[in-house]
C-alpha cells in the first residue's frame, strides 16, 4: 500500500510551506490535508465526506495543534482512544511554545514534539529529518494485526 501523510493544519501558508518543505527534501508520498481537528478525524474513522475512502491509515500525522473546530489535543486523544488508531504515528507540529502543550501531547501519546522553526531553513532541515526517519526508517504497525 501507498504510503503517504496526513497534515492536519488550518494556516494555508503553513501548509504550503510544509507541502514544499517535503517536496524539496525528494518526499514524493502524496499528502492529505485536513484543515480543522474535525475533519481529520473524519479521515482517519472514514466518516462524515470522508465515509467511502478506501485505503490505509496514514504513515504519519503531523499534528497541529491550534485547530478550528476541535484542538489538536483532543484529537490526539481520539486518535489513541481507538484500537484502529492507537499505534498510528503522530508528530505534533506547532508553534505552540506552552510548556504544558508539550506535556499534554506526551501524556496523550505523541510520538514527537516540533515546534516550528520560523526560520525557513531550519523548517526545512525539520521536515527533511521527519520524511527520513517516519517514510524511509521507521517501521510502522499500521495494518500488523490489522483483520480485513
Amino acid at each position: 500500500m501507498e504510503k503517504y501523510i496526513l497534515l492536519v493544519e488550518d494556516n494555508p501558508d503553513d501548509e504550503i510551506l510544509a507541502i514544499r518543505a517535503l517536496r524539496k527534501n525528494h518526499i514524493v508520498n502524496r499528502v492529505e490535508v485536513a484543515r480543522d481537528g474535525a475533519e481529520a478525524l473524519d479521515f482517519l474513522f472514514r466518516r462524515g465526506t470522508h465515509a467511502g475512502r478506501p485505503g490505509n491509515l496514514p504513515e504519519v500525522v503531523l499534528l497541529d495543534l491550534k485547530l478550528p473546530k476541535l484542538h489538536g489535543l483532543e484529537v490526539l486523544q481520539r486518535i489513541r482512544a481507538e484500537e484502529a488508531t492507537r499505534l498510528l504515528p503522530v508528530v505534533v507540529l506547532t508553534t505552540s511554545s506552552e510548556d504544558r502543550d508539550l506535556v499534554e501531547s506526551y501524556r496523550l501519546g505523541a510520538n514527537s514534539y516540533i515546534r516550528k522553526p520560523v526560520d525557513f531553513d531550519q523548517f526545512m532541515e525539520a521536515v527533511r529529518q521527519l520524511g527520513m526517519y517516519w517514510l524511509i526508517l521507521n517501521h510502522s504497525a499500521n495494518g500488523v494485526g490489522a483483520h480485513a
